[in-house]
């Protein structure tokens, strides 16, 4: 027992779980309105609640597993992340095959019994997913695919209920993507020494420091202008303004913790954006009852 309980300790350190309160709120948010304009209750039912936890945690695990599956070459060299599990032994090199093999094909298992559309999507959105880790050893768009690969999930809720995708989803998925790339290229700033010095392609080893937080800002500038976009084209109301009023003052405090003090971006990351996240959720559930 206690052999399984440390692998599962391993493995949940391996795909940094507790990351998934940057993709969970925003499937749940698509859900909720989607359910709203479908017959009027935000509530989508039980089924789709366990379906849509199941497909966004099996998605992450996937695309977190294959960064670290095929990192390790890069990872064991920086400072930062020579001691994650995958690197150090404590993951092997085949355990994270199987745990990506499964994953993958828990998530189109979940595609399956939601609907025929996400069945269709499923293995498109597994290559999006697992492309994050290519990217950033050619381009320095490498963090927009990330922001890409969580922009998904707010497609993805919307196709679980009603099986189609509108304009709504669309532009809260454009705003998740510079939320997440705007995030990221804060959090890339811890590395942007050892990315030059291993040939890395990021946007701050190319721009350097200032000018990769003024790009930033322009990300989360778009990101908040297409979250206004979401709210007019979904017909949404008082709550959706508010929800979109905080994750504005939220971005706007982690640009000034991050400014302030390098040391500070691990705080701003997991805490600011962890926040935001579930804030907008509570906001969009307030509005849909």
């Amino acid at each position: 027992m206690h052999h399984i309980k440390k692998k599962f300790s391993d493995l949940s350190e391996l795909v940094m779980f507790q990351h998934s309160v940057f993709s969970l709120p925003f499937i749940f948010i698509a859900m909720l309105v989607a359910s709203y304009h479908e017959n009027g209750s935000g509530w989508f039912g039980w089924k789709l609640l366990l379906l849509g936890t199941l497909a966004a945690v099996s998605a992450r695990n996937y695309a977190m597993g294959v960064n670290r599956y095929l990192d390790r070459d890069i990872d064991i060299l920086n400072p930062r992340t020579k001691n994650r599990p995958s690197v150090d032994g404590r993951v092997s090199a085949t355990q994270m095959f199987w745990f990506i093999l499964l994953n993958a094909a828990a998530f189109v298992a979940v595609a399956y019994f939601i609907n025929t559309l996400a069945l269709q999507l499923s293995l498109p959105i597994l290559i999006v997913l697992g492309a994050y880790t290519y990217f950033k050893r050619f381009s320095a768009l490498a963090h927009l695919i990330l922001g890409i690969s969580l922009g998904l999930a707010p497609i993805a809720g919307e196709v679980a209920v009603s099986g189609m995708i509108s304009l709504w989803s669309v532009s809260l998925a454009v705003g998740v993507m510079f939320w997440v790339a705007g995030f990221d290229l804060l959090y890339s700033l811890q590395d942007m020494e050892f990315d030059i010095a291993q040939g890395l392609h990021s946007i701050p080893s190319r721009f350097g420091a200032t000018k990769t937080m003024w790009i930033a800002r322009l990300f989360h500038l778009l990101a908040v202008t297409f979250w206004i976009l979401f709210v007019i084209e979904a017909g949404l109301g008082l709550f959706a303004v508010l929800a979109i009023v905080f994750a504005a003052f939220m971005l706007s405090y982690e640009h000034y913790l991050v400014s302030k003090d390098f040391t500070k971006i691990d705080r701003a990351f997991f805490t600011v954006n962890g926040y935001l996240g579930f804030v907008f959720l509570i906001f969009i559930i307030l509005e849909v009852i």
